[in-house]
Parts: C-alpha cells; structure tokens; sequence
C-alpha cells in the first residue's frame, strides 16, 4: 500500500492530521462503526472523564484494527464525534501521540453534536483502514 498526503495548505499537519491521502496498492479496506469508551461487554465507562474516555475508545479503535489485522497505522479516516469540543482539543493530544507513534497523520472530521447514542459518553471514533 502506497500512501500520498494532499495538503494545499499546510495548518493542518501541524495539527496532525492531512487534507486528504492518496491510497493506492490497497487490498483489503476497513470500514469502522462508532467506538466510544465501552467495555468489552458492552457498559459505558468513565462516565464524565473524556481523558480516560478518548484512551478507552482508542484502545476500542484499536482492537477492531487489531481483529483486522491492521493497527493505527492502517487508518486513512478517522472522524471525531464529542459533545464537548473544548474539553476534547484539552486531551486530544494524547490521540495524536498515538497516532504520531504509528507514523500517520489520518485525514479527520471533528464534529461537535448534541449527544452520542450512548447516554454520557463525551467522545465516538468512526474510521476507515486500509491494507
């Protein structure tokens, strides 16, 4: 798999994250649902503490790359859904180091919406991979 980054400008890498990509070679494609802070059978967690919610959804993110056979550094997509984007770009670090730390830079959507599916989750991930 061949990755390209688009980026007209450049705002956005610093932030880690590129306009677009360029796949190609790919075989196999990953559509990700919704991962929040769940626990492997099916509670809600951390109810209130988006720190420990966006590293439980991380984790959640991972694992389906995992069951794929992919990893992080798999991920060409990733949207960001928060019912607090304030307090999200406070700790949104921590996502991006993982990221960082896997070498890519997954084009992204940040959305603000009025709730999640789940009564007080603050945080879901949605993402595309590919291999």
């Amino acid at each position: 798999m061949e990755r390209t980054a688009v980026n007209p400008v450049t705002w956005s890498v610093e932030r880690g994250l590129n306009q677009g990509e360029v796949v190609s070679g790919h075989t196999r494609s990953l559509y990700i649902s919704g991962q929040t802070a769940m626990s492997e059978d099916g509670r809600p967690r951390h109810d209130g503490d988006m720190a420990a919610q966006l590293a439980l959804s991380t984790d959640n993110l991972e694992a389906v790359l995992g069951k794929a056979g992919m990893s992080l550094a798999n991920l060409v997509r990733l949207n960001v859904y928060t019912t607090d984007v304030d307090l999200l770009l406070r700790h949104y670090g921590a996502l991006a180091a993982r990221l960082g730390a896997a070498g890519v830079a997954p084009t992204s959507t940040l959305l603000g919406v009025t709730r999640l599916a789940i009564p007080g989750q603050l945080v879901e991930f949605e993402g595309t991979a590919v291999a």
